[in-house]
């Protein structure tokens, strides 16, 4: 399970929303052997009040936030934010410098899923790669 926020603001989301989302699933289908159909995004567009960052970030300032199940090797987790970067890049055209990423893996028992324990679920994908 890959469940996605990306923050933003709210002009830059409003402009890029399709472009980041199709990046973000591709590289997450590329890196993790994902399933297409497993999409879960999240869109949170902030008012420049709300996104205190550096300046040098830029109006495109990204945060990509995802939850996992836990179990992908060092390389799947480095190989998936590197193809976030550049997937991001070439698809949406925010630039790596303006986007930071963060994965967070938990174990599938502390997941509700579907009304069961995501520990109970075949999931019809592998995490152990």
């Amino acid at each position: 399970m890959a469940q996605v926020v990306v923050y933003g603001h709210r002009e830059s989301l409003r402009q890029h929303r399709s472009a980041l989302s199709e990046a973000i699933h591709a590289a997450v289908m590329e890196a993790l052997d994902y399933p297409a159909e497993k999409k879960f995004h999240r869109f949170v567009a902030l008012d420049a009040d709300d996104f205190i960052h550096p300046d040098d970030r830029g109006p495109d300032y990204t945060i990509v936030e995802i939850s996992l199940f836990e179990g992908r090797t060092e390389a799947a987790k480095r190989a998936l934010i590197a193809a976030l970067f550049a997937r991001i890049e070439s698809t949406a055209g925010i630039l790596p410098h303006s986007v930071e990423i963060t994965l967070t893996e938990t174990p599938k028992v502390n997941w509700g899923i579907r009304g069961v324990n995501a520990a109970d679920l075949a999931l019809g994908y592998r995490v152990d790669i």
